[in-house]
Order: structure tokens, then C-alpha cells, then sequence
């Protein structure tokens, strides 16, 4: 029986740093350097262009992680049903999973609804000038809250699934073990 499972690992785990990398470097990079483009007009059409740029990417970075997460929750089923701390490390990563797939489809929407506000006056991709009218300033406000919250989300992922790479060294698993057969009720016959 092979008990490897290197490759939902890899994709589990290369799937959730592309989805951390490209939303800060969004973030960062991306949206930061509108900021320097000359023409006001320009600037968040050219974070907007990059974003759709990284979308496909980042889909197929999210897909990874996904699939590279089911493969290892089938695996090691055992586990998250009996090795203390797992369960709950399990629990919490899908709810900031579905939370970060929530704000990452949130955020490609309202850049979409950006990306069609053309020649609009701005002062960077998520910051509206004076002259930007209150829709599109309201929509790059939600996003200027939401780039920042994504790489929170798979930053913590990325931490949780080391956890999980901690929670299986064999000091751990040993540990767990003894735990449970100490604290195992004894099976009586014929009561």
C-alpha cells in the first residue's frame, strides 16, 4: 500500500502559495503601481487589465488547492476523525477556504464592474481622486478592503496546512495514540 501522497500534497500545497503570491503581489505590486501611471484615466483600467491578466492563473492555482485538499482529506480521513487538534485544524482551514473563495470571487467581480468604468479619473487601481464618481469610488473602496483580506485568508492557509504537515511527524501521531487507548473505555461482554 502506497501511503505517499505527494502529488495532492504538491497541488494542494503549490495551488494555495500561487493563490497567497497573486493576491499580494495584486495587492502590493499591482495595485500600487497604478498609482504611477501618468494619466488618471488610465489607472485603474491598467490594474483592472493586469487582474484579468492573473485570473486564469489564479483559477488554476485555486482548482490545485482545492483538489489537492480533497485528495488529502480523503486520505487521511483517519486522522481528521481521530488524532486530536486535526479535526478542528480541518474544520477551520475549509472555513477560511470557503471564506477566501468568497472574497476572491467578490473582488473578480467588482473588478470587472471596474474594468468597464472607462476613462475615469482615479488615483490607482483601488483608490478613487476627487473626480471619481461615487459608484466606481465605492466599488474601488470595497476593493481596497478586499486586497488585503484575500492573502490574510491564504496566508492562514498556507500556515494551517503547515500545521497539518507538523500534526503527522510520528512523535505527534504517537503521542495521539497513546492519548486514546489511555482514555479508551473497556469493552464488556455479556452486561
Amino acid at each position: 500500500m502506497n501511503t505517499r501522497n505527494t502529488v495532492v500534497r504538491s497541488m494542494h500545497d503549490v495551488g494555495a502559495a500561487g493563490w497567497f503570491g497573486g493576491s499580494l503581489m495584486g495587492a502590493v505590486a499591482l495595485n500600487g503601481a497604478s498609482r504611477d501611471v501618468s494619466d488618471p484615466a488610465e489607472r485603474s483600467k491598467i490594474a483592472a487589465s493586469g487582474w484579468a491578466r492573473w485570473a486564469p492563473f489564479a483559477a488554476v492555482a485555486i482548482g490545485a488547492h482545492l483538489l489537492g485538499g480533497g485528495g488529502l482529506l480523503l486520505a487521511h480521513r483517519g486522522r481528521v476523525r481521530n488524532q486530536p487538534g486535526v479535526g478542528a485544524n480541518t474544520a477551520i482551514k475549509t472555513a477560511l477556504t470557503v471564506a477566501a473563495l468568497g472574497t476572491t470571487a467578490y473582488s473578480g467581480l467588482l473588478g470587472a464592474k471596474l474594468s468597464r468604468a472607462a476613462d475615469v479619473e482615479t488615483e490607482g487601481g483601488t483608490v478613487p481622486a476627487d473626480t471619481t464618481p461615487d459608484d466606481v469610488a465605492q466599488t474601488q473602496q470595497r476593493l481596497r478592503i478586499l486586497q488585503w483580506i484575500t492573502p490574510v485568508l491564504t496566508g492562514a492557509l498556507v500556515m494551517l496546512g503547515a500545521q497539518q504537515g507538523e500534526q503527522q511527524r510520528p512523535g505527534q501521531r504517537i503521542r495521539s495514540w497513546r492519548k486514546m487507548v489511555s482514555t479508551a473505555r473497556p469493552v464488556r461482554f455479556g452486561a
